[in-house]
């Protein structure tokens, strides 16, 4: 079993990399290839699946996009072919909030994910997956920015706020202050 690999990216495509390490090229399936450069030295989180027909090699650009595709593929029905493309198309704490608030649409709207599965995957990962108060926080976080751009707030301008909110309040009370520093 690998933790991770270093190495320098040599080829990217659309499902995969090569990361060269001691002059061995590893072919490595990642979410995200296009996040990777050519010629870049790379630190790639492992997850090496062998099966009677197949060997391949995962990679993820940090431990929590692994932890969360390792609870996804021990889920029934769901294996390493579904969970990476939810990896590619959504956000870690966007998987986590639809989880954790049961939000069946969400989850449906990544690739070969039907209602079946949808639900096994709460039922599976609910409340498995918040393990602590960072986590926690960073969801509230994107609820915030999510909620500021819906009301037609810049970016640029809701990165300056975002920061000053306070994390101890309310949903809702943090969007209220967050748009009284907004009007200053």
């Amino acid at each position: 079993m690998y933790a991770y690999l270093k190495g320098t990216v040599t080829d990217i495509d659309s499902g995969f990399i090569v990361v060269e390490n001691n002059g061995i090229g590893y072919l490595i399936y990642t979410a995200n290839p296009y996040s990777f450069e050519i010629g870049k030295e790379v630190k790639v989180y492992l997850y090496q699946y062998i099966r009677e027909d197949e060997e391949s090699l995962y990679g993820f650009i940090s431990k929590e996009e692994k932890d969360l595709f390792l609870k996804l593929i021990n889920v029934k029905g769901l294996g390493c072919k579904m969970a990476l493309p939810m990896l590619a198309t959504g956000s870690i704490n966007g998987i986590v909030d639809a989880i954790e608030r049961e939000n069946i649409l969400y989850l449906k709207k990544f690739p070969k994910i039907g209602d079946k599965v949808a639900r096994q995957i709460i039922l599976d990962l609910k409340g498995k997956l918040v393990s602590n108060n960072q986590t926690e926080e960073v969801i509230v976080n994107d609820e915030l920015v999510e909620a500021l751009k819906a009301l037609g707030y810049k970016p640029v301008d809701i990165k300056k706020i975002i920061p000053k909110v306070s994390k101890n309040n309310s949903i809702e009370e943090q969007i209220k202050e967050a748009l009284r520093l907004l009007l200053k």
